[in-house]
């Protein structure tokens, strides 16, 4: 760790990575969420079948899945009970089908800004899931980084699920941007003035982030100095034994 409470460089590249990730998850998801509204909108190419697309996209994913486990073998195969594989894959299988056939059909009815400010209720909803199921502790604190606004961001929360959430806010600047400037959709003031706030609950999130990993890497060079010195001194009293005998 450098002076000024610098990051190492190991916990920089870590960094790097993750916000990386990110971004190619932001682009991908960007085009998949414009070009189902090109397939699906009555105005666009009006295939309005979205059972029949979700199909697709199920059909995709799986194939692709099944290539890179049992022929390229890139992953690790996981062995599962059966009992295990109907009470937990099967379950999240079929919901994740329902929500993808739900926010297909929502393209042919809805404006892609309107969706994206229905979208950004979802912190609130993963937290409010969290603190049910006791995965997260209640704070009041929280509330009100997620709650005045439907696009307000959780700006202290720290999982992994609700990072990808606050992440998600910037991918829906940049949709809302491209429905207003290409697909010509009415954005009104208040909705640019929630994702406003959004965007300041990203900065601070990730100005946290930042100062919590600088805290836990100071925390992990004074233990490693403090082990150094407690080992040196433990040899230094051994010498010292030794010579007296």
């Amino acid at each position: 760790m450098g002076k000024g409470g610098s990051l190492s460089n190991s916990v920089l590249r870590n960094i790097l990575f993750s916000y990386a990730y990110v971004a190619i998850w932001i682009f991908l998801s960007f085009s998949v969420i414009v070009y189902n509204k090109y397939i699906l909108d009555k105005k666009m190419y009006n295939w309005p079948f979205p059972i029949s697309l979700t199909l697709i996209h199920m059909s995709f994913c799986s194939t692709l899945a099944f290539l890179l486990i049992k022929v390229f073998r890139f992953v690790d195969p996981v062995s599962m009970s059966r009992d295990l594989y109907l009470s937990s894959v099967v379950p999240i299988g079929a919901l994740y089908s329902l929500s993808l056939w739900l926010s297909n059909s929502a393209y042919i009815y809805l404006s892609v800004s309107f969706i994206q400010m229905l979208k950004a209720l979802m912190p609130v909803a993963v937290y409010s899931i969290g603190v049910l199921f006791k995965k997260e502790t209640f704070k009041p604190i929280r509330w009100p980084t997620c709650c005045p606004y439907p696009s307000g961001s959780p700006l202290l929360l720290t999982t992994s699920a609700l990072t990808m959430n606050v992440a998600g806010v910037v991918k829906d600047w940049l949709l809302i941007a491209f429905s207003w400037s290409v697909i010509k959709d009415m954005v009104t003031p208040i909705n640019l003035f929630g994702y406003g706030l959004a965007f300041l609950g990203v900065a601070y999130y990730n100005h946290s982030k930042l100062q919590a990993l600088k805290a836990k890497e100071a925390q992990k060079t004074t233990a490693q100095t403090d082990d150094e010195a407690g080992r040196l001194l433990k040899t230094t009293d051994g010498e010292e034994t030794g010579s007296r005998n």
